[in-house]
């Protein structure tokens, strides 16, 4: 594997969309760094990406506050140039229908909706700084189809969808690929 000087920050790097991708990148030569709520579930991906002869930094990371999201990206700008940015972070909100109150529904929105707005603006600003670099939302399909026990899980998606599609309108132009 040959080694880029380029970064790619995944925030949401969790034990299975987001862990592939961190190891999908490494596997390309970017260095990877990996955040999510708990730091200490990194190791595995850390010890496995390295095993593979790649590199990850592993932190953990409160994706709900703009301050550590935008601590997190210029950490990773600072140490290579930041190429892509991973919005991976998931709502996780197992209610049955039954248990679906209006109450819950902000519970829901708040985790997968709210964390995405830190991480939006600044990964574009180091992608508008050198006129170059990719954005990407990701998540489980139950986010947008619904599932058994996670009535409250696609509100997030549904209500996202737009501002990725308008960053990507906004962004396009000026060379940044923005993508859900």
């Amino acid at each position: 594997m040959q080694q880029k000087n380029a970064t790619v920050a995944v925030v949401g790097a969790g034990d299975y969309i987001g862990s592939a991708i961190a190891e999908r990148f490494a596997a390309e030569g970017y260095t990877v760094f990996a955040g999510r709520r708990n730091g200490d579930q990194l190791s595995p991906l850390k010890a496995k990406i390295e095993a593979a002869g790649g590199r990850c930094e592993a932190r953990t990371l409160d994706a709900r506050s703009e301050e550590a999201v935008t601590a997190f990206l210029t950490e990773a700008d600072a140490h290579s140039p930041l190429e892509v940015c991973v919005f991976n972070v998931g709502a996780n909100v197992n209610f049955s229908v039954t248990e679906t109150t209006e109450a819950r529904v902000p519970q829901g929105l708040g985790n997968g909706l709210l964390r995405g707005l830190p991480h939006r603006p600044r990964g574009g600003q180091a992608d508008l700084a050198r006129g170059a670099g990719s954005i990407f939302f990701t998540g489980a399909t139950a986010s947008m189809r619904g599932g058994k026990g996670y009535a409250a899980f696609p509100a997030p998606s549904s209500a996202c969808a737009p501002w990725p599609q308008s960053m990507a309108r906004e962004l396009g132009p000026k060379n940044i690929h923005v993508a859900t």
